[in-house]
């Protein structure tokens, strides 16, 4: 049983990081209104993971991309988010996040902000949906490809569980404690991003494997 695709996952996706965005968009919040916002949130990760795994080989033929071209931009991709890891950020954020952060405080009564910007691009985005289709290439039978869809549901609960439990982990760990756990994470996904490209570069170039 290969458990690589759950742990990329988890070090892409990691909630624990999130906590302090949930905490800040869910400030005013009921519990009532707290509970449907962790639950959407938690059921819309593993809708993303689980698209990708069931249809995001079907979406690169439609576009005529190769797998291997696929693998090394993903795999680009995710060195990206270890960097930012590395650097204590969320692997999703993007250059924007700030901007989210006001426009989500300004509505946050107003709209559920589960979907966007918590789930996506906050906790899922290109770089989760580009490990969980080059795993799902990687599947050689329905049994593993629903392994995937499984570890979509991994994903989910462990969203739930943290951000049940966010203000307990918030004082807990800390930020220092957050950033410390955003930066082991960060670092096993950089060894993670390299064997994706490197699969995808011997792939493209046959020739890089002969010296092996």
């Amino acid at each position: 049983m290969d458990f690589k695709p759950l742990v990329a996952l988890l070090a892409i996706v990691n909630p624990l990081a999130i906590v302090p965005f949930f905490i800040h968009y869910t400030q005013g919040f009921s519990t009532a209104q707290r509970r449907r916002t962790i639950v959407t949130a938690s059921f819309s990760a593993f809708v993303v993971i689980a698209s990708s795994a069931l249809l995001g080989l079907q979406i690169l033929e439609f576009f005529s991309i190769s797998l291997a071209s696929f693998q090394v931009g993903g795999g680009m991709l995710l060195l990206i988010s270890s960097m930012n890891m590395l650097n204590a950020q969320p692997a999703e954020a993007k250059p924007n996040t700030h901007e989210l952060e006001d426009g989500a405080a300004k509505a946050a009564m107003g709209a559920s902000i589960a979907v966007v910007p918590l789930t996506i691009p906050l906790l899922t985005g290109p770089a989760t949906m580009s490990t969980v289709v080059i795993y799902a290439e990687k599947a050689q039978n329905f049994l593993q490809i629903a392994m995937l869809v499984g570890y979509g549901v991994v994903i989910g609960l462990a969203t739930a569980l943290c951000f049940s439990l966010a203000h307990p982990i918030a004082r807990v760990l800390g930020k220092t404690g957050i950033n410390v756990m955003t930066r082991l994470m960060g670092l096993i996904l950089a060894a993670l991003a390299i064997e994706v490209m490197a699969g995808g570069l011997h792939k493209l170039f046959p020739i890089l494997s002969r010296g092996l």
